[in-house]
């Protein structure tokens, strides 16, 4: 979700509420687990609620999600984990690791080390995407759309205006795909937009009556899988072309889904869902015509689980 205007002047937990609750809610479990399991392969946000505050946590699982570790473990805030392209390192943002409380991007290996920051200041950032070769990482830096090189450098901001942007995800070809309340009416829904890296050719794509959100560039370029709300009142997951066309639902019930992203051979779709008749939401997996949806995490406890992510 957006996040302009709910960090800087805010206490933590409004932040983290108003962010996950507007404009809905996915609620996700999490168990931790420590018997065998394969590579991390996903990494994804944990978010419970606690009497002190947020818990905002860093988490990896294999595909089967029968191994989930906690590989953050820090009071700040940590989210918007994304794989590098070799899939060495986590690129995430975090929350009140300094005295600003501001949300900037750091680096770290699989297991939580090796930390290290990527920005500073008295901005915030946050949704970083890799490039496809690794180079560049796009961003969201105080609500605008920006780019900048692998290693911090470089920082060249897409929009100076004041509409409000996030979810950026890269094309094979360069070209990014991002949410943004951008419109001839300055409309406070969301919708979809693709932009070249110099900011030319910049194209609203998808249904614009409907909020459209989460999007996520298949690896072949022909497809996005994003989340909307044109056909119910519950988020559903949707693919289309890049242009906006021949958008197909894959998914139906009435809990709610979101955050959809592609493995890397573009055979299968994570996401979360409400669904099952839970109170809260799980990671689930599917092909990318919406058959073979299967729930790969079964979690009782009362927590969020977002933004999944794939191992390259």
């Amino acid at each position: 979700m957006p996040r302009a205007g709910l960090e800087f002047n805010q206490p933590p937990w409004e932040v983290v509420m108003i962010k996950y609750v507007v404009p809905f809610l996915l609620l996700v479990a999490c168990r931790e687990g420590t018997g065998p399991g394969g590579r991390p392969t996903i990494v994804f946000t944990r978010f419970q609620p606690t009497a002190s505050g947020p818990d905002l946590d860093i988490y990896v699982t294999d595909s089967l999600g029968g191994h989930v570790t906690n590989v953050t473990r820090n009071p700040a805030l940590d989210d918007d984990p994304a794989w590098s392209p070799d899939g060495s390192k986590i690129m995430f943002s975090s929350a009140g690791r300094d005295t600003t409380g501001r949300w900037h991007l750091f680096l770290m290996r699989d297991d939580g080390g090796g930390l290290m920051p990527l920005t500073s200041g008295a901005g915030s950032e946050w949704g970083p995407a890799w490039s496809p070769d690794g180079a560049k990482i796009a961003f969201i830096s105080s609500s605008r759309l920006s780019v900048m090189n692998a290693d911090g450098t470089g920082v060249t901001p897409l929009f100076t205006d004041a509409f409000v942007e996030d979810h950026p995800s890269w094309s094979p070809d360069g070209r990014i795909v991002f949410f943004s309340n951008r419109g001839a009416s300055g409309q406070s829904s969301g919708h979809l937009y693709v932009i070249n890296t110099d900011g030319s050719g910049l194209t609203s794509i998808g249904d614009t009556s409907a909020t459209e959100e989460t999007p996520s560039w298949s690896p072949d370029g022909r497809r996005i899988a994003f989340s909307s709300n044109r056909d119910t009142r519950a988020f559903q997951i949707w693919i289309m072309n890049p242009d906006g066309s021949s958008p197909m639902r894959l998914t139906s019930d009435s809990g709610g889904n979101g955050d959809p992203a592609w493995s890397p051979d573009g055979s299968t779709i994570v996401f979360v869902s409400g669904r099952d008749g839970l109170s809260f939401s799980e990671i689930y997996v599917m092909k990318p015509d919406g058959s073979n949806q299967t729930r790969l995490t079964h979690i009782p406890t009362l927590t969020f689980k977002l933004k999944p992510h794939w191992r390259p």
